[in-house]
C-alpha cells in the first residue's frame, strides 16, 4: 500500500506534468497559424478565467476576422477579458470600442456602463490629480444620457454623486491650504468657486464664511490706495453669506469682520491717498480668471 507522501509527491508531480503539457500545447497554439483554433481556445480559457490566454489569442485572430460575422463576438471577448483581469484603462478604451462599433448590439448598453465605471475604479484619492476622475463622470453622465431608462442609471448617478464629493473635497482643502500659506486672494476665489460648482457641498455655509476672513485678510494687507475696492469684497461676501445663514455657526465673527471692513472703508474715505502705484510688490502668482481655471 502506498504511503500518504508517496501518494502526494505522485499526484504533485502529475499535476506539473499537466501544466507543462497545457504551457505546451498553449504556446505551440500561439505561434500557429490555425486561427480557427485560436478562436475556439481563445473562449475556452475566457471560461477557465484565464484572461491573459484569452487576450493574448484573440489579439491575433481579430485582423483576421474582422468584417465577419464573427468580429462582434470576439470584439466582445476581448474587451470584457480586460474587464475581468482587471486591466481597467484598457478595458475601458475597448468597451467604449465596442459600444461604437456595434451600437445596436444587446450588449452596447451593459459595454457603454462598463466602459464608465472602468473610469470611476480609476479614478484616484482625492489629494491627486483629478483628470480622471471628471472624465469618468462625464463618462457615466453619457450613458445617462443615453440610456435613460436603463436600471444602471441609479448606480451611474450614485457613482458620479461619489466623485463629485472627491471633486469638493479636494477643491476645500485646496482653498483651505491657501488660507494657511497665506494666499488670501486665491483661498477666496477658491472657497467661492466651491459653492458656485458644488451647491449642495457639506462645506457650504463654512466656505462662504471662510471667503468673507480670506477677502478681509487680503484687504488688511494691501497698500492703502487698494484696501477701499478691497473691503468691499468682503461687504459683498458678507452679504453673500447673510442670506442664507443669517443665524448660522459664523455669523457673529463675519459680522465683526464686516464692521471692521466699513470702519476702515470709512476711514480711507476721509484720508488725501496719492494715486495707487501702478503695480504692487510682491506680484499675485496667477490672475483671478487663471486660478479658477486651475481648480477646474
Amino acid at each position: 500500500m502506498l504511503k500518504p507522501s508517496r501518494i502526494t509527491r505522485i499526484i504533485t508531480l502529475f499535476s506539473l506534468f499537466l501544466i507543462v503539457q497545457s504551457c505546451g500545447q498553449y504556446h505551440r497554439l500561439l505561434r500557429s497559424d490555425d486561427h480557427e483554433k485560436k478562436y475556439e481556445m481563445a473562449i475556452e480559457y475566457f471560461y477557465q478565467e484565464d484572461y491573459g490566454r484569452t487576450i493574448a489569442l484573440l489579439e491575433d485572430v481579430i485582423p483576421v476576422y474582422r468584417g465577419t460575422a464573427e468580429a462582434e463576438t470576439i470584439n466582445y471577448y476581448y474587451a470584457l477579458a480586460h474587464y475581468e483581469q482587471g486591466s481597467y484603462t484598457l478595458a475601458s478604451h475597448y468597451l467604449k470600442t465596442f459600444v461604437d462599433a456595434y451600437p445596436r448590439s444587446e450588449h452596447a448598453e451593459e459595454f457603454l456602463f462598463l466602459s464608465a465605471y472602468c473610469k470611476y475604479l480609476e479614478s484616484p484619492r482625492y489629494s491627486l490629480d483629478q483628470t480622471s476622475t471628471r472624465e469618468a463622470i462625464s463618462s457615466l453622465q453619457d450613458f445617462i444620457n443615453r440610456h435613460p431608462q436603463s436600471p444602471k442609471v441609479a448606480d451611474a448617478n450614485d457613482l458620479i454623486d461619489e466623485l463629485r464629493r472627491k471633486l469638493e473635497r479636494k477643491r476645500y482643502n485646496k482653498a483651505s491650504l491657501y488660507m494657511k500659506i497665506g494666499d488670501y486672494l486665491a483661498a477666496a476665489i477658491t472657497f467661492e468657486s466651491l459653492v458656485k460648482d458644488y451647491p449642495d457641498t457639506k462645506y457650504r455655509e463654512e466656505a462662504f464664511f471662510m471667503a468673507v476672513k480670506a477677502y478681509y485678510e487680503y484687504a488688511s494687507r494691501s497698500i492703502p490706495q487698494r484696501q477701499e475696492e478691497r473691503y468691499e469684497k468682503v461687504l459683498q461676501a458678507h452679504r453673500a453669506l447673510a442670506r442664507r445663514y443669517p443665524e448660522g455657526e459664523y455669523i457673529e465673527e463675519a459680522d465683526r469682520l464686516r464692521e471692521s471692513a466699513e470702519k476702515t472703508i470709512a476711514e480711507l474715505r476721509e484720508m488725501d491717498l496719492p494715486a495707487a502705484p501702478e503695480r504692487e510688490v510682491p506680484e499675485p502668482e496667477v490672475t483671478e480668471q487663471e486660478l479658477l481655471e486651475i481648480n477646474q
